[in-house]
Formats: C-alpha cells, sequence, structure tokens
C-alpha cells in the first residue's frame, strides 16, 4: 500500500485509490470530512432559498442574485468536497471545489458595496466623502476582475493538471486584489459612519439600523479575514503546508464565509429602506436618488411616505 512509484497522485490522469495509495499521498493529505463538508453544503443550500425568498418579497433582485451566485457556488464547491472525501485523488473534484469555493464571496461582496453605497444615500449622503455612484462605478468592475483572475487562474491550473505556477499565482492575485478592495472598502465604510454617528443625523438612528449595520460590519471583516487566510494559503501553491491544515480551512474559510453569508440576512437592504422599483439601480447610474428614484433619506419630506 505505501509504494506509489508506479500510481498518478494528482492530475487528471491520478490513479490512486484509498485501497492503493495513503492518504498522506494526496493533495491535502487528509480525508475532507464528511460531517463538515455536508454542514457546509446543507448550511449554504438554506441560505441560498432564504435569500431568494427575501429578495422575492423585498422585491431586491441585485442583492438577491447576488446571494444566491455566491451560495450556490459554495454548494457546489462543498459537494466537491464531498467527493474528495469518497476519492481524495478525484482532480475533478479538487479543481471544481478550487474555483467554486475561492470565487464565492466576490459575488456577495458586490452586493455589499452597492449595498453601502445605498446606505449613504438612505442615511446622509451629505456625510459622504465623494459620490455614492463611485462605490458601484469602482468597487463593483474590481470585483469582477477578482472573479476574471480567480476564474483563470483555476482554469490555468486545470489545464496544466496543476503543474501551473502561473495558474497559482494568478489566481492569487485575484485574492490580493479582493482583500486590497475589501480593506479600501472598510475604511470608508468606518469613515462614513464615524463621521455619521458624529452628527446629529445619529438621532433618528433606530434598533434595526444599528442591526443592520453592526451586522453588515461582521460580514465585511469576516470575509476580509478569510479573503487573508486564503492569500496567504494560495501563497505556496497546491504542495504547501497549510494547505494540508483541515482545521484552519474549515474555521477560515467555511465558518467565516457562514458567518458572513447569515449576517447579510440582517443586514438585507430590504429589510431596513424604503423601496422603489428604480432603487437598484440609482446608485449604479448615479441617478438622483430621491423617493422617485431609489431609497430616501432620513430627511426626505413626509409626502414620500404618501407615495410609496
Amino acid at each position: 500500500m505505501n509504494d506509489t512509484k508506479n500510481f498518478i497522485m494528482f492530475g487528471p490522469k491520478a490513479n490512486c485509490t484509498l485501497d492503493l495509495c495513503p492518504i498522506e499521498a494526496s493533495v491535502y493529505s487528509y480525508r475532507p470530512s464528511l460531517a463538515a463538508n455536508i454542514s457546509f453544503a446543507a448550511l449554504f443550500t438554506i441560505a441560498t432559498f432564504a435569500h431568494a425568498y427575501l429578495g422575492w418579497r423585498w422585491k431586491t433582485p441585485w442583492f438577491m442574485w447576488c446571494m444566491v451566485l455566491s451560495c450556490t457556488h459554495e454548494v457546489t464547491g462543498y459537494v466537491a468536497r464531498i467527493l474528495l472525501w469518497v476519492n481524495p485523488w478525484s482532480f475533478g473534484a479538487f479543481i471544481t471545489q478550487i474555483i467554486a469555493i475561492t470565487q464565492a464571496p466576490v459575488f456577495y461582496c458586490a452586493a455589499i458595496y452597492v449595498t453601502l453605497g445605498q446606505s449613504i444615500e438612505h442615511y446622509g449622503p451629505s456625510l459622504a466623502r465623494f459620490p455614492t455612484k463611485y462605490f458601484a462605478w469602482v468597487f463593483v468592475p474590481m470585483d469582477i476582475v477578482s472573479l476574471i483572475l480567480q476564474g483563470t487562474g483555476g482554469g490555468l491550473s486545470a489545464s496544466s493538471s496543476g503543474a501551473s505556477q502561473v495558474g497559482v499565482d494568478v489566481a492569487m492575485a485575484g485574492l490580493i486584489l479582493q482583500v486590497i478592495m475589501l480593506v479600501s472598502f472598510s475604511i470608508l465604510f468606518g469613515d462614513y459612519m464615524f463621521r455619521y454617528l458624529r452628527s446629529t443625523k445619529s438621532k433618528t438612528l433606530g434598533s434595526r439600523d444599528k442591526l443592520f449595520f453592526g451586522f453588515l460590519a461582521i460580514a465585511v471583516l469576516a470575509t476580509l479575514a478569510r479573503c487573508i487566510f486564503r492569500a496567504d494559503e494560495l501563497k505556496e501553491g497546491y504542495s504547501g503546508q497549510l494547505i494540508k491544515h483541515e482545521d484552519l480551512f474549515i474555521a477560515l474559510e467555511g465558518v467565516l464565509i457562514v458567518v458572513a453569508v447569515f449576517c447579510l440576512f440582517v443586514a438585507h437592504p430590504g429589510l431596513v429602506f424604503n423601496r422603489t422599483p428604480k432603487v437598484y439601480y440609482s446608485v449604479a447610474t448615479g441617478a438622483d436618488t430621491s423617493y422617485e428614484s431609489g431609497y430616501p433619506s432620513k430627511t426626505a419630506e413626509p409626502m414620500s411616505e404618501a407615495l410609496r
């Protein structure tokens, strides 16, 4: 069983099995936890349907589709990890979970970026240091670039049977870009909240509003911590030591993204903001976000209530 010189242990032609090769000869050097991966797949499946329902209930298509895409990517990734439990040498399952789980947060990050822009328009646009349309014009395109880099890196790894260091480097560049954007976003988010809480407008902040911002902040910080971990993990490539620690993967990938996705139930724009049919285009297009084209602010005229 320990003589593996006649076996291919990594790549699309891998022919090792649990009966023929030691688990230490697999890319992860461990057999993925069946219980953990089933749990994560189940949680993200629940989140998929829950976010789809909330999106339909509150008419928030942009937020809904971003969340659904993130959650379905997660489900796909963890199902692939279940297949790795069946056969730790399955290259198809390995590449599938690498691409799906790595890319998944990119989609809901786009939703978060736009949501903060909408939040500023709703709570106090005069306190922003620059027009809120830039949250969509800058952060979302960079999010797409990050997605493309991560997907391209995974594709290069797949086409080279995992031997391409270029694929690893490209995917890591996507993760690093995501970290940079999240750090920048966190600074802008924190700056706005600091200015808002020091203003007289904060006196109108209710408990639901506080929960909204609190859970939004938790989601952002959890995602940032996860991205830093994955970038650090990937810098060693698929033969590094960090990739061989499932406990770190479960805690700093699985748990943190579950926390972020479920926090976004509370930090859901439809649960807090006054809504109109055009609201999800206002920040992206830079249109006037009055009660006719976006979220009315806290200082909107009382007449807006009658027009909603």
